[in-house]
């Protein structure tokens, strides 16, 4: 039997954006972590026991969920067999560290939030804030989520808080993956890497891809596809380079 494959999203994502990937994969065993219940960028034993999956597994994340997987990948080696970076953050995305978690700056912001939380504001707010997230990293302008789904996930009123946590400790995580690739382990899993470099991304394109290449040449890469019909949210853009990614 197939190991299963482990999809961890990216900012602010939901697992039902990758039902299109799911569909194209009949049959296989692919799991996509819901971020509103473990948050991307928890610690790595939290996102392990949230799996549920066993070892080994098959990772993919995308985005701050790249940064994810690939801590799994160079912490527990051996629980993985491969590994899918779909558009992932990169390790030199450590924002500000006058914002990191626990700071006061951080601790303002979280009580603003919750107070907004309170007010409702984010019900009214959210549905909007989702789909202005999807014109501008989406090519194709494709929302798979229903108006109720939005309305829920995104008007929720933690909602706002549980996407800066998840922002913030992704600053930690992208200088704690930098930190594991200077002594990587020798026994890496086979890495595939998809590029976007269309729609919105395409004004970043050049940096960007190498900035990935830079990160690919630190592990075991086996393939990098650049998409070039595809904005960052290649799960809506193309959905059948990641179903591809999983199944070759």
């Amino acid at each position: 039997m197939s190991a299963s494959w482990i999809v961890l999203p990216g900012l602010a994502e939901t697992p039902e954006e990758f039902d299109r990937v799911l569909e194209l994969l009949p049959g296989r065993d692919v799991r996509v972590v819901d971020p509103w219940q473990t948050p991307v960028a928890a610690p790595l034993d939290e996102l392990r026991a949230a799996t549920t999956a066993g070892t080994p597994v098959c990772l993919a994340g995308h985005s701050i969920g790249g940064l994810a997987v690939l801590r799994w990948a160079l912490v527990h080696p051996g629980e993985v067999e491969r590994l899918v970076l779909i558009d992932t953050s990169l390790t030199s995305e450590t924002g500000w560290s006058w914002l990191y978690p626990g700071t006061r700056a951080d601790r303002a912001i979280r009580s603003f939030l919750t107070f907004v939380g309170r007010t409702g504001l984010t019900r009214l707010i959210g549905p909007t804030l989702r789909r202005l997230l999807v014109w501008v990293g989406s090519a194709t302008n494709r929302d798979l989520l229903s108006k109720a789904t939005a309305r829920a996930r995104y008007g929720a009123a933690d909602s706002w808080l549980l996407f800066w946590d998840d922002l913030a400790n992704s600053w930690t995580l992208a200088a704690e993956v930098a930190e594991l690739l200077k002594d990587p382990p020798p026994d890496l899993p086979p890495t595939v890497f998809l590029v976007a470099t269309g729609g919105s991304s395409r004004f970043t394109a050049k940096s960007w891809l190498a900035g990935q290449r830079e990160l690919a040449a630190k592990l075991n890469t086996t393939a990098i596809e650049v998409l070039s019909d595809s904005a960052h949210l290649v799960h809506l853009d193309r959905p059948d380079a990641i179903a591809k990614a999983l199944s070759d």
